[in-house]
């Protein structure tokens, strides 16, 4: 599984797997990149909500029919975590992504453990790790008792044999984040350059 960038404001995702290699391109437009699903993440769970319902605030699952759903719950993962204990630890190859059914994550990086965010019931995090297999950028630890629904990239792989018309639009779906992730960076990265050249000379 690969990613690359292509020219101008794009990306190519490849998935391989035995004989069977997916490709898809996709190029960021102003209608994709006004979209906020796509960068922010607050889908608060209430706990009248089914698994199905939860699945439904996920930007990736959220096209999906509830049939289409239900095929992902079949293949999610249930994970409790105790507090103080990690998820995941910066540095540690990506796996696939989480969705919190109940508890708290502490999203945090650096040396210094600084904590970056912190998810409640409903949110995810992760999701990058479905695509590519750098290493996780930051760390993932429960604040308190958690559980979560894991959904990894063996799963992904098994929807593109079996359901391929479900895990395209989860690719798609993942590519479109992506893609608005680059593109924002990129804007930040101009504008700290900017920054750096009109600051006056000492």
């Amino acid at each position: 599984m690969g990613k690359r960038e292509r020219p101008g404001n794009g990306i190519e995702v490849t998935l391989t797997r035995r004989n069977a290699t997916y490709t898809f391109s996709f190029i960021h437009t102003h209608e994709t990149m006004n979209t906020p699903f796509l960068w922010d993440n607050f889908f608060s769970r209430t706990k009248q909500e089914s698994l199905t319902e939860l699945l439904r605030r996920v930007p990736i699952f959220e096209s999906l029919t509830k049939r289409e759903l239900r095929h992902i719950e079949h293949i999610l993962h249930r994970r409790t975590y105790e507090e103080g204990e990690f998820v995941f630890r910066e540095g540690d190859t990506g796996l696939g992504m989480y969705i919190i059914e109940s508890g708290e994550v502490s999203i945090i990086s650096g040396s210094a453990e600084s904590e970056v965010t912190r998810l409640s019931n409903g949110e995810f995090f992760g999701e990058m790790a479905l695509l590519t297999e750098q290493p996780r950028s930051a760390g993932a630890m429960a604040v308190k008792g958690t559980k979560v629904f894991g959904f990894f990239q063996p799963d992904l792989f098994s929807l593109m044999e079996t359901h391929p018309h479900i895990g395209v639009s989860v690719v798609m779906k993942l590519a479109r984040i992506l893609v608005e992730r680059l593109y924002r960076a990129a804007l930040e990265n101009n504008k700290l350059r900017e920054r750096i050249q009109n600051e006056p000379s000492v």
